[in-house]
């Protein structure tokens, strides 16, 4: 029974480290505004939506600020219309942005309580860096071969409606949100994890040392 519960506490540990990085790399990605300014110029958004480059960045800004402010805040954009639909998809991705947070903390709870209890878990970490090498290359290749199949099973998949299919005449917004702009977030996303996966790498080859 010891056997198996450690076998259980070991796997627990590895997804835990899994989701840390996963879910860091996500709102890194979200949060790095510098990607977004790039895109402005990259995919012309300016011209393609008819506002000024600091509208543009105005509006953005705020979606970012409204998804990590607290639940009370109602959505507003400063500067371009929405329709109640629009509304609730935005309530909707912050419900999800917020279960992120709640993940990651449990994740990086588990993490301290098993290295806490076992100094020997942080050798895991091998495990993790291998899962976190292979796991991004088996997303990326859809991605790759179809982007936009792939991010619309990813709507379907989190989202039980078709809010997300905005109508520009309706909610604007879309047209400073390019679907680029998702796709190199994806790279970033991944790349990101790739990088975490050799450091854990190298830092367990270091401790086996």
């Amino acid at each position: 029974m010891s056997l198996i519960l450690n076998k259980i506490i070991k796997l627990v540990f590895i997804i835990a480290v899994i989701l840390s990085i996963f879910i860091f790399a996500v709102k890194f990605t979200f949060n790095f505004k510098s990607l977004y300014y790039f895109e402005i110029k990259n995919s012309n958004i300016e011209e393609f939506s008819g506002l000024s480059e600091e509208k543009i960045k105005e509006n953005y800004n705020y979606v970012i600020e409204y998804l990590n402010s607290g639940d009370e805040v109602e959505f507003n954009l400063p500067s371009l219309p929405f329709s109640n639909k629009g509304k609730i998809h935005f309530h909707e991705v912050k419900v999800i942005y917020k279960a992120l947070d709640v993940i990651l903390i449990c994740s990086l709870a588990v993490i301290i309580l098993c290295f806490f209890f076992n100094r020997k878990s942080i050798l895991l970490l091998r495990h993790a860096s291998i899962l976190l090498l292979v796991i991004p290359i088996i997303i990326l290749i859809p991605f790759i071969i179809n982007f936009d199949s792939s991010f619309t099973f990813f709507h379907k998949l989190f989202f039980n409606n078709d809010y997300w299919l905005f109508a520009p005449n309706e909610d604007p917004v879309i047209n400073i949100l390019p679907q680029d702009f998702f796709f190199h977030c994806a790279l970033l996303i991944l790349f990101i994890i790739l990088v975490s996966s050799l450091i854990l790498r190298m830092a367990t080859r270091k401790m086996n040392k």
